[in-house]
């Protein structure tokens, strides 16, 4: 069996809010978080912030006149970061790693500066080093005032659950003791949106859930993106402070046929959910917190790898998208953190347009998925 890692805080700033009883209060209402805004020359449904969130980050921004020339996904990150070290009880003293990534990274600010590029010819002194990928693990460093590694990096979708494969490889390695991991985005712009339009699977749809993550019998792909960043720390053994334990892990990754394809299968989840379930007894998984982006492909093929692998006994299946929308590259640690909530209330969280099949008396145990595109997948185990 691979070394259990504790996960000893975790913190999140979405469209749920910023704070645990919050967020939870969010999770057990019926409410969806999307509201219309003028972006890509329309109105268009987004999940942005809530008013709480975005006072805090203007009260961070402010804090430090360096840290008004930041993008969104820093001050995201930096304030998650602080929430879980705080939480963790980590201190200045405290040696620990960081890897904080992003799939799209400064979107807002790199338009912003390439705009006046056009218009002007030249180029602001702080443009390339605000915009850049390793920005955002080393500001979050920064504020903490870190000494240990920073990482960044992109990959996709699927970005927060491979910091936290990183994080879990470092200190199963013995290279570190403690590590920060997660992922922030903040992509609610014009020239993103109008991305996700052009693939052909930005929602269109007037009907009470805008997102149909999860109805698998959808006829129009209805993804919707939402904005955020999640943390969590991650402990080498079995602490006592621990709110959930990783279990296990698995990845995976399919060969390219398309840009963005996936297999008709999701040979790639099968793989990940395989590895992550390798020392597992099937039926003592009780929850699976799916990928499901609301697409037709998407929530499908995976649908058909957990029925590949777990057969007739199928576990408690659910996503957050339907509510908050997908935030690309922090959604895989949003969904962590649906699934410690899960836990610690004893109470599963489902999506109120489909039906929860073979109910659990108890939530021991969660599967979370998260995949991106060409297939990278992520699967991670956690009990309490």
């Amino acid at each position: 069996m691979p070394q259990t890692i504790s996960i000893t805080a975790i913190a999140s700033i979405s469209p749920l809010g910023n704070n645990p009883k919050t967020i939870w209060e969010n999770y057990l209402n019926t409410k969806h978080c999307f509201t219309e805004h003028f972006l890509d020359h329309k109105q268009t449904l987004v999940a942005k912030l809530d008013d709480n969130s975005s006072k805090e980050i203007e009260i961070l921004k402010k804090s430090d006149s360096k840290y008004k020339f930041l993008d969104k996904t820093v001050l995201y990150a930096m304030l998650a970061s602080r929430k879980a070290i705080q939480n963790a009880g980590w201190t200045r003293n405290d040696v620990f790693g960081i890897n904080i990534g992003s799939s799209r990274g400064a979107t807002a600010l790199f338009e912003k500066h390439y705009q006046e590029y056009l218009e002007t010819g030249k180029a602001q002194t702080l443009a390339s080093p605000t915009t850049t990928l390793g920005n955002i693990s080393s500001w979050v460093a920064h504020d903490l005032q870190s000494s240990g590694p920073e990482i960044s990096h992109s990959i996709t979708c699927s970005t927060a659950l491979h910091a936290l494969l990183n994080g879990v490889a470092w200190l199963r390695a013995g290279m570190a003791n403690k590590f920060l991991v997660g992922g922030s985005e903040a992509p609610l712009t014009d020239f993103t949106i109008a991305q996700m339009r052009a693939l052909k699977i930005y929602s269109n749809s007037e009907e009470e859930y805008p997102c149909q993550a999860f109805d698998l019998e959808k006829k129009q792909n209805t993804l919707i993106l939402g904005e955020g960043a999640a943390v969590c720390c991650l402990e080498i053994g079995r602490k006592e402070n621990a709110i959930a334990f990783i279990e296990d892990i698995g990845y995976a990754t399919e060969i390219l046929e398309h840009n963005i394809s996936i297999s008709a299968e999701a040979t790639c989840f099968q793989k990940s959910m395989k590895m992550a379930l390798e020392n597992t007894d099937l039926s003592k998984v009780d929850v699976i917190v799916m990928h499901a982006p609301g697409t037709k492909a998407g929530d499908l093929t995976e649908y058909k790898a957990i029925q590949k692998v777990f057969r007739d006994d199928l576990p408690m299946l659910t996503t957050n998208k339907w509510k908050i929308g997908h935030t690309f590259g922090a959604s895989g640690m949003l969904s962590i953190e649906m699934a410690i909530l899960m836990m610690q209330h004893q109470e599963f969280i489902g999506v109120p347009f489909t039906k929860a099949k073979n109910s659990r008396k108890q939530i021991r145990k969660v599967l979370v998925n998260s995949v991106g595109f060409g297939g990278n997948a992520v699967s991670v185990l956690l009990s309490v």
